[in-house]
């Protein structure tokens, strides 16, 4: 049986701010942006080529916004998600060579953090 994983929800503190962030700086596309009453709203965006999206909102969960660390994701290129996250203004670490890739770092506003990782060759 295979486990995919589809969703992952971040805690954050700005809905608005954070769906702005990562449509409009880091280039995901927005899925939805649905309210369910007063109380709980859905917001879900996909970076580009991933099966798995993110979700934030009112009412998703009880974790301090901010506190997902180490979200990993795989890009073909280092260097050029280094260039396209700078150049939308995004605050990006320099890109770091190591035995089993190369990275780059940024964090949302509540700093929640992601790690760019290019694939070594095999």
């Amino acid at each position: 049986m295979d486990y995919k994983i589809e969703l992952l929800i971040l805690p954050v503190s700005d809905v608005d701010a954070s769906k702005a962030f990562y449509a409009d700086r880091v280039g995901f596309q927005v899925d939805h942006d649905q309210r369910v009453g007063d109380e709980i709203r859905f917001v879900q965006l996909t970076p580009p080529g991933s099966a798995c999206s993110i979700s934030f909102g009112n009412g998703l969960t009880d974790a301090e916004p901010g506190s997902v660390k180490g979200i990993q994701v795989v890009v073909a290129s280092a260097d050029q998600a280094f260039d396209e996250l700078s150049a939308r203004g995004v605050q990006v670490s320099p890109v770091q060579d190591l035995a089993w890739g190369r990275f780059v770092y940024f964090a949302d506003p509540d700093g929640n953090a992601w790690a760019l990782q290019e694939l070594p060759i095999r």
